[in-house]
C-alpha cells in the first residue's frame, strides 16, 4: 500500500473516530435531557427530544458521507447555537444563589453549554478533515464570517440571540 492509501486510511479513521465521539456527546445530552425534561411531561420538551434523536442517531450518519457532510455541519452548529441559546435563556430564568462564580458555574447550565460546545468543535473538525488532502494543505485566511469560517457561527449566534430575546421581551 502506497503512502497515499495511507493517508487516506488514516483520515477516514480519524473522521470515524471523530463520529463516534460525536454519537457520544450526543447520546450523553440527549439523556441528560430527557432525564431532567421528559417529553411526556411538557409538551414542549418535545422539540428537544426530537432535536436529540436527530443528532444521536443521524447527524453521525451524514458525517460519514461527503455528499451530505455540509449538511450534516449546518444542522449540527445551527441545532447548538439554539441549545446554547435556550440554555442560557433558562439558566437565566431559574437562576437561585448569590450572583458568584461558584453559583454561576453549578446552578446554570454551563456545563450543558460546555457540552454543546465540544459537539460543534467535533463537528467543524469532522467537516475540515474532510477538506484536507495533504499535511502541507494552507489554512484559509481572510473571509472570516463567511461560510464555512468560525466567524460565519459567531455572527449567526449573536444574530440568533438578539431575535430569540427580542421576541422574548416583546411577546411575553
Amino acid at each position: 500500500m502506497g503512502e497515499e492509501a495511507q493517508q487516506l486510511t488514516r483520515k477516514k479513521v480519524l473522521r470515524n473516530t471523530l463520529v463516534l465521539a460525536l454519537f457520544c456527546l450526543a447520546l450523553g445530552g440527549w439523556l441528560l435531557h430527557t432525564r431532567i425534561h421528559s417529553p411526556l411531561a411538557e409538551d414542549e420538551n418535545l422539540i428537544p427530544f426530537m432535536s436529540g434523536i436527530f443528532s444521536v442517531f443521524i447527524l453521525p450518519i451524514l458525517f460519514l458521507f461527503r455528499k451530505t457532510i455540509v449538511f450534516a455541519y449546518l444542522a449540527n452548529g445551527f441545532l447548538i447555537i439554539i441549545g446554547i441559546i435556550t440554555m442560557t435563556h433558562f439558566s437565566i430564568v431559574h437562576f437561585s444563589g448569590p450572583l458568584n462564580l461558584e453559583s454561576l458555574l453549578y446552578n446554570t447550565l454551563l456545563a450543558d453549554i460546555l457540552i454543546a460546545l465540544g459537539k460543534f468543535v467535533i463537528g467543524k473538525a469532522i467537516f475540515d478533515l474532510q477538506f484536507v488532502h495533504t499535511d502541507n494543505d494552507i489554512v484559509p485566511k481572510g473571509r472570516y464570517f463567511q461560510y464555512p469560517n468560525t466567524g460565519f457561527w459567531i455572527v449567526h449566534f449573536v444574530a440568533l440571540a438578539l431575535v430569540y430575546g427580542a421576541g422574548n421581551i416583546l411577546w411575553k
